[in-house]
């Protein structure tokens, strides 16, 4: 498939974009700058422009699936996160829609599912990510939710578990590269579709779990 990712310049973008090539996939990586080309294109991607807060529908041209991996940052505002986390994320799902790209993977938050649980610095993020999640849900896409914990850059181990709690006290942790490697499992296992996937580092490998072994 031609896999369109949005925010493919982050930190799971960074690390999907040579698993899809490495999967047969066409990954596209759809950054906000064209000074971010270089990197797609060492990741193995084709890189397009794509500004959540502008226009992004030509960067979808051709897609057969998108993965949703953008985040308005840790450093920025509620007014960013409204316009990229929920504003934007919507704004993919009703182009995908309207283009009719009915695969769709969402890099969700593992607090998502009880925002008022979560730590009260993180609840405007954490609404934002929850209401994106249920456009997704509603719409009439092939859609796949993923709720990653706490994120490292610590390397992969090919493994997760799917019984992850909420964000509250110590908080689980799972390396990017997993989170990564899930979203390419994901588009290849279709009992994931109208799923949404609590995720955490674990001992089942990644493909057992999503396929019901963990």
């Amino acid at each position: 498939m031609q896999v369109a990712v949005i925010g493919a310049n982050g930190g799971i973008g960074r690390e999907l974009l040579p698993r899809l090539a490495d999967a047969g996939h066409d990954p596209v990586g759809v950054v906000r700058d064209e000074s971010q080309f270089e990197a797609v294109r060492d990741r193995g991607g084709e890189p397009r422009l794509g500004d959540l807060e502008g226009d992004f529908d030509a960067a979808l041209d051709g897609a057969d699936a998108v993965v949703f991996t953008a985040g308005s940052g840790g450093s920025t505002g509620a007014d960013k996160t409204l316009m990229v986390d929920l504003w934007g994320a919507r704004r993919v799902v009703d182009a995908c829609v309207e283009a009719g790209i009915h695969r769709f993977v969402m890099i969700s938050s593992i607090g998502a599912g009880d925002p008022l649980a979560g730590p009260e610095p993180l609840r405007p993020y954490l609404v934002a990510k929850r209401c994106a999640d249920d456009h997704l849900e509603q719409s009439s896409l092939d859609a796949t939710v993923l709720r990653p914990a706490r994120l490292t850059d610590a390397d992969g181990t090919g493994a997760v578990s799917l019984a992850a709690d909420g964000l509250g006290g110590d908080t689980a942790e799972i390396p990017r590269a997993d989170v990564a490697q899930t979203v390419v499992a994901c588009l290849d296992i279709d009992r994931t579709i109208g799923e949404t996937i609590r995720l955490t580092g674990g001992e089942t490998p990644i493909e057992r779990a999503l396929r019901g072994g963990d």
